[in-house]
């Protein structure tokens, strides 16, 4: 299991408005820029998808992100392979996701 602590920031949207963001929103908009074609399909990936809003849900409620294996490794693949480069330029959105990889297994 990996445990993931949530961080949050107040960021500009662009109006001079700010708005809260945090690591979750990241992940939640990484999965959803994914094309439809490279979206993983069948049952499996159904409850996988399943798990993951559900760990979502909890993370909102307790700030801690827990996932297991098979989940983590799906999401650390899904950065690897689709995070847009220029997301490092925002230091919170580098650190997210920096903290993200970098998890240790428990």
């Amino acid at each position: 299991m990996r445990k993931i602590q949530v961080t949050k920031w107040d960021a500009n949207d662009g109006n001079g408005s700010i708005i809260k963001e945090d690591s979750l929103s990241v992940l939640k908009i990484l999965l959803s820029n994914k094309k439809p074609g490279e979206m993983p399909t069948g049952l499996d990936n159904f409850r996988l998808f399943s798990r993951l809003s559900n760990a979502f849900d909890n993370a909102e409620k307790s700030g801690i992100l827990n996932l297991e294996e098979a989940e983590y490794s799906f999401l650390k693949k899904t950065i690897e392979k689709d995070v847009p480069s220029v997301w490092a330029m925002n230091k919170n959105i580098n650190e997210a996701v920096e903290g993200f990889i970098n998890a240790k297994e428990e």
